[in-house]
């Protein structure tokens, strides 16, 4: 019972760190329906972000919890800059254009990224440092539940009550759901969708960096290539759960994460990447819009 918990806690950490990729895809495609393929190396660079202030601040005197703030908010702040830096070069000169061209340009900005980062550190992985301390209160469920998972599922939890807050109660959070029902008509309300858009890189990619910098310490290391196989799963959990969707892509993350640790856990780990993909496949035969996404008919 104690391997079935195990199982249970490590899939519900993979779906929380999804979780928080994801939602940066589905707020995107929600405001502007096109899909963000730089997003996973926004992550990415949060993660190394991280990495160079727990190193700078460690020298000063830092440690333990206000470490990982730190490392934390200068991570949000910098990678919320890429985020809005890449809506205003990939995707702002196309937002009249095919949808095939901004698609294009976001790959294009992914591969940039990634060659930028490798360039500028290193292709070696790299040591991560454990910022999340250990806490007594858990050493009786050490064996299926560390400190470290204990803090990112609560972190996501608390970014997850955050964002819904935002969203439902807050300006900005009005008018993005007014400029993804109709982009058109929240402009004649007097809606500034410029700047809607780039609110909701700017958050997105805050979301990633926080995921970034939290399984960068859980797991201990980090390279340039982190981003694409991260990003490529929640994508996926996005898709699983209903592309748009917020609700969806919690719960895409976290059916998502639940698979992978299971089916490893329980069939092989040599499979990982084909038990996601494969429950992906199943619900683009049986339910293309998603678990939790609405089915719409397009006049023509």
């Amino acid at each position: 019972m104690d391997y079935f918990w195990e199982l249970f806690f490590g899939g519900l950490t993979r779906g929380s760190i999804y979780a928080l990729i994801a939602l940066g895809y589905t707020m995107v495609y929600g405001i502007i329906e096109l899909i963000n393929f730089a997003h996973g190396e926004v992550y990415m660079i949060g993660a190394f972000t991280g990495l160079i202030v727990a190193g700078v601040f460690s020298l000063m005197g830092f440690s333990g919890a206000s470490l990982l703030v730190l490392a934390m908010v200068i991570a949000v702040l910098y990678s919320s800059a890429y985020g809005y830096t890449i809506e205003k070069i990939a995707y702002k000169p196309l937002r009249g254009a095919s949808r095939l061209a901004p698609l294009i340009s976001a790959i294009g900005m992914s591969i940039f990224l990634q060659n930028y980062v490798l360039l500028a550190q290193t292709s070696d992985f790299l040591p991560f440092p454990a910022l999340i301390p250990e806490f007594d209160f858990m050493e009786p469920y050490i064996d299926y539940l560390g400190s470290s998972e204990l803090v990112i599922i609560l972190t996501t939890v608390l970014v997850m009550i955050a964002l819904t807050v935002l969203i439902k109660f807050t300006k900005i959070g009005k008018a993005m759901r007014a400029t993804a029902q109709n982009k058109k008509m929240a402009m004649l309300t007097g809606v500034n969708v410029d700047h809607v858009i780039s609110m909701t890189f700017i958050i997105g990619s805050g979301l990633a960096a926080v995921g970034g910098v939290l399984i960068a310490t859980h797991i201990g290391q980090i390279n340039f290539y982190i981003g694409f196989i991260a990003g490529l799963k929640a994508f996926t959990a996005a898709v699983l759960g209903g592309i748009g969707s917020i609700p969806g892509a919690v719960l895409g993350s976290l059916i998502l994460g639940w698979t992978e640790s299971f089916a490893t856990g329980y069939i092989s780990s040599d499979y990982e990447d084909v038990f996601a993909f494969c429950l992906l496949v199943l619900i683009l035969i049986f339910r293309p819009a998603g678990i939790l996404g609405r089915s719409t008919t397009q006049k023509v």
